[in-house]
């Protein structure tokens, strides 16, 4: 059976070194001979002279003693200075002279040296490499360029008895990370382990701590069903000889070398003698296969269709798609077809997030380049600056969606130009206007002005002088041949898989390309947040707190008495005491110390009381190992608070230190030193901290959002084994359903039917509020070269709706949400269906210009002002556990969507029910089996308190503090004495647990403070 193992190395050798496969046979004795030099010194000076004569020559000529030793020591001193990759890449300067140690292969075969240059290296396949002097220890395979050692190989067979496992655990406990030829970057650039079912990577050797990473095919090998590993052949051969075939090979890896392999610089902050200090770490980074996959089979299919077609990739979160991105990006700007010409003039990537993505924007700036070859339209750059970039065709634009709309009509003309766009999470924000001027800003319209001509009978001039801008904007509408996008998300919804995906002869749409969840979960690169996951029924009983029964308007009632049993502060206080509990029980016992948790709250309100309450518990504990920041837009001045103070998250954070942290600090400090994040909005996308382990979700979540939202924890981490979600107020059955369509594949069935849009058209129509001469008349301002120039667009066209917006203030309260809904869905609709096709209607078209306008300045009713004036209390309370464990995703299911419709508006007539209707319809949604136990005290003892005489004197005569350390903790305690007296039962937990004792004490002082002071 020994033989076997020898079998598989033979075979892949012989496929390595035949035509094919690119390499040169050799065994190791160049090697051995130059042990302490981790190279074959006398093959890469053999490779110099051949390729580099003249300069060699006059490097030998400066030499006194062997040559060999002395340009070793040169290129020694390089690769410490800047690494093997800059050094393979760019070779060396030594006295004036510029050295080369390895050539790549040209974009164009223009440059005949350059392509002979290419032929000259010479790549070695070496089995059984003795890389020490210390043993006689051996790798069973080494890929080398030019004698210089890149690639490592352990080969298991499992008809031996052996596997993959064998060969890691051989790699991280057999040899010795500290040899010159394994130190990161230094010689052996990725270390394989490989069986004849799997394989894996890593980049970086480092004993017991070594990361390995999976390297099979999955979801995308001929065949797979969707999860991890390889399927089988179809020739029967090894699963594994995709590796050496497609990977391996000498030009394939080769190209790696030069276009993949990169570094990630990250900053950390660690403590040194008590104290925090910076600390920066390199990583280098190979692709994975379905990074290497993606990026490659985009270039093919561009090599071999040009521009103009769109590409949809479907990666799982935390896949790294922002080093995919950055790959694709420098690929497409260097891209030449056959006639050795650049198929793009520009790669534009897209993020329609209003601050550029931090990450994707270090990840491709910090990717090696040509200096000022990317050009990044950050924050504190203008919309001017973009379009400066487009003009002067800079090779990669980065930038943010929002900046198109104020330059879409100032770019130069864009004939003979081509784009590839990358837009990263595409998403609802592409079929916006802000997505529809990107286009019209970078089209080459000429083909659409022909096709537009054809239908009119007329001359292109002849439409562009009658119509000019008007026929601008419809031709830009549709597909084009010189625009590409390339959009990237977990997350496809219907109209990203319509404008982006692949169309298949059925009719369907589907993805590109596709590294699912299911595979990335398989294969431990991302953790299942699904595992461990913990749902809570929020059950309460209101009543009314005034004798009579009012009307009051139904669904506003129902939303003010929700929102306030959300914000009510017993409810804040039972889940923060929760919160902080479960943090010191679970997360802080997770990666060795350093688990984080995130707070998922409703409200910019819900987030700031909370943060308080947690606070207050956490001082009335005295805890003192729990450090809260708090992450949200804007600012926020809570009802309750007497002090009138505006809270924003520039206020509330501090760091360890005292001091106070900016927004754009919060993440850093939340890294280095926070322990519980509490968001509202914020960081519930494109947060990356591996840290991260818990999530508590006090917030309504459904579809793409809830994905996104938990899996902010997927990300891995050396010591993070499992994660944890505890949700107040999902399902597990909501959940499974938001998850279940992204889990694998996910497509769209057919095409939206466009004609629907007239459907909407006709609605509107229905009500009379316009006519033709209006949409006329608006139009005929709005196409006003002079009123443009003079800037009386603005003031022409608003001027003109003002009888319109009268017709529109005659109909009912009901009427007029209706149709505002409706012209607000004729916008974004036609917008929508104007990216994927070009319809040619000029009345069309005209409306949709009308109706932007007019939805704009349509006014919203006032909303009828409703306060509850406390005529609600909060009688019973508590949380019911409804499930614990793991949400099973099903594998055999792929996830289906219908075609996009445009929503129709509900009703939105306000019924006036008896407020004790309302309680009860609240009450039934609530519901829970609650015991006296479960009585909210606070409510009782407020009863109790809200007449006392001294208590009010005292709140309007003292201030805050006074009244509530020196007046308000007797008077507490005498009453809620002859509470527990009066009923048992009741108070028994209250007097049981201090820690609930002082919570309500100290909740209801605030309370009546305000009040009495009122």
């Amino acid at each position: 059976m020994a033989e076997n193992e020898k079998q598989f190395e033979a075979n892949i050798e012989k496929f390595l070194i035949s035509p094919e496969g690119g390499y040169e046979p050799a065994d190791d004795s160049g090697y051995r001979n130059s042990i302490d030099m981790a190279l074959d010194i006398a093959m890469l000076v053999k490779f110099v002279k051949k390729t580099q004569p003249i300069m060699w020559q006059r490097f030998e000529r400066q030499c006194n003693s062997d040559p060999l030793r002395k340009f070793y020591k040169c290129f020694e001193d390089a690769v410490l200075a800047d690494g093997l990759i800059s050094v393979l890449r760019h070779g060396f300067r030594h006295r004036g002279m510029d050295f080369k140690v390895c050539y790549f292969k040209p974009e164009s075969t223009l440059n005949e040296q350059a392509v002979k240059h290419y032929q000259q290296n010479i790549c070695q396949c070496i089995r059984q490499w003795h890389y020490t002097d210390k043993n006689k220890n051996s790798v069973d395979m080494m890929l080398a360029v030019n004698g210089i050692p890149v690639i490592a190989i352990e080969l298991k067979n499992q008809l031996t008895g052996q596997s993959i496992d064998n060969g890691m655990a051989q790699w991280m406990y057999d040899r010795d990370f500290r040899e010159p030829a394994f130190r990161l970057n230094h010689r052996i650039l990725a270390f394989f382990a490989v069986d004849l079912y799997e394989a894996a990577m890593t980049t970086t050797l480092n004993g017991d701590k070594t990361f390995f990473l999976p390297f099979n095919q999955g979801s995308n090998g001929p065949g797979a069903d969707g999860g991890k590993g390889n399927p089988q052949t179809a020739d029967n051969d090894y699963v594994t000889s995709y590796l050496w075939k497609t990977v391996l090979q000498k030009d394939s890896m080769l190209d790696i070398l030069q276009k993949f392999i990169s570094y990630q610089v990250t900053q950390e902050k660690i403590k040194q003698n008590g104290k925090l200090v910076n600390v920066i770490k390199k990583k280098l980074i190979f692709p994975r296969f379905h990074q290497l996959d993606v990026v490659r089979k985009l270039i093919f299919d561009v090599r071999e269709y040009g521009s103009g077609r769109n590409y949809l990739v479907q990666h799982s979160a935390g896949s790294g798609k922002s080093n995919s991105i950055a790959w694709t990006a420098y690929r497409l700007a260097s891209l030449h077809n056959a006639d050795n010409e650049p198929i793009f003039t520009s790669v534009v990537i897209v993020t329609d997030r209003r601050n550029l993505d931090a990450q994707l924007q270090d990840t491709v700036t910090g990717f090696d380049h040509t200096l000022g070859s990317v050009e990044t339209i950050g924050e504190k750059k203008t919309s001017q600056d973009l379009k400066r970039a487009i003009n002067a065709g800079k090779r990669i634009i980065v930038t943010t969606l929002q900046k198109f709309p104020v330059i879409y009509e100032e770019v130069n003309d864009m004939t003979g130009k081509r784009f590839a766009i990358i837009v990263d999470e595409a998403h609802s924000s592409q079929t916006g206007s802000s997505a529809m001027k990107m286009k019209v800003a970078l089209a080459d319209t000429s083909d659409a002005l022909k096709e537009y001509a054809e239908i009119e009978g007329k001359a292109e001039e002849e439409l562009l002088d009658s119509e000019d801008r008007m026929v601008r904007e419809m031709i830009a509408h549709g597909r084009h041949q010189n625009l590409s996008f390339f959009a990237f998300t977990a997350t496809p919804k219907q109209k990203t898989l319509e404008m982006f995906g692949t169309e298949y002869t059925d009719g369907s749409f589907h993805p590109f390309h596709i590294y699912s969840m299911r595979q990335a979960i398989e294969e431990g690169f991302i953790l299942d947040v699904l595992q461990n996951y913990t749902t809570y029924k929020t059950c309460y009983q209101l009543a009314k707190n005034v004798d009579d029964n009012p009307d009051v308007p139904q669904s506003k009632a129902l939303k003010m008495i929700k929102r306030f049993s959300e914000l009510h502060p017993y409810n804040i206080q039972q889940k923060a005491a929760i919160i902080v509990e479960t943090f010191r029980d679970v997360t802080k016992k997770k990666l060795k110390g350093k688990g984080k948790m995130m707070v998922v709250t409703a409200s910019r309100l819900a987030a700031v009381r909370y943060f308080h309450e947690i606070k207050r518990y956490l001082a009335t504990n005295h805890y003192d190992d729990v450090e809260i920041l708090i992450a949200f837009s804007g600012s926020i001045i809570d009802p309750d608070d007497s002090s009138g103070r505006e809270y924003k998250e520039s206020n509330m954070n501090v760091d360890a230190e005292g001091n106070t942290v900016s927004e754009a600090q919060t993440k850093q400090v939340f890294h280095d030193e926070g322990n519980i994040l509490i968001v509202a909005e914020k960081y519930q996308t494109g947060f990356d901290e591996p840290l991260l382990h818990t999530m508590i979700v006090d917030k309504k979540l459904r579809g793409v959002k809830a994905v996104q939202t938990l899996s902010r924890l997927n990300r891995c981490h050396p010591d993070k084994e499992d994660t944890f979600i505890l949700d107040f107020v999902n399902t597990k059955d909501e959940i499974l359903e938001a998850f279940q369509p992204f889990y694998q594949e996910t497509y769209l069935e057919q095409e939206i039917n466009t004609d629907t849009i007239y459907k909407v058209q006709k609605m509107l129509h229905e009500y009379k509020i316009y006519d033709e001469n209006d949409i006329e008349n608006v139009n005929q301002i709005y196409f006003d070269e002079n009123a443009r120039k003079n800037n009386r667009t603005q003031a022409a066209i608003t001027n003109t709706l003002l009888p319109v917006q009268h017709k529109y203030n005659d109909l009912n309260q009901e009427q007029r949400y209706q149709f505002r809904k409706l012209c607000r869905t004729f916008v974004k609709w036609y917008a929508y269906i104007t990216q994927i096709t070009r319809m040619f209607d000029k009345p069309l078209h005209q409306e949709y210009i009308f109706c932007s306008y007019l939805a704009k300045v349509l006014p919203s009713d006032p909303a009828t002002p409703f306060d509850l004036n406390n005529r609600v209390r909060l009688e019973f309370y508590n949380l019911q556990k409804t499930f614990a464990g793991s949400i099973e995703l099903v594998k055999e299911e792929k996830g289906e969507f219908g075609p996009a419709r445009p929503k129709k508006p509900v009703k939105q007539e306000e019924t006036l029910s008896p407020l004790e209707e309302v309680i009860a319809k609240i009450n039934e949604q609530f519901a829970g089996q609650f015991e006296e136990g479960d009585r909210v005290v606070a409510t009782v003892l407020y009863e109790k308190l809200k007449n006392n005489k001294k208590l009010k004197k005292a709140a309007q005569n003292n201030g805050q503090q006074m009244f509530m350390k020196n007046v308000f903790p007797g008077i507490f305690d005498e009453t809620a004495q002859n509470a527990y007296i009066e009923s048992t039962e009741t108070f028994t937990r209250m007097f049981q647990e201090s820690e609930r004792y002082h919570a309500i004490m100290n909740a209801l002082a605030s309370v009546m403070f305000h009040e009495f002071q009122k």
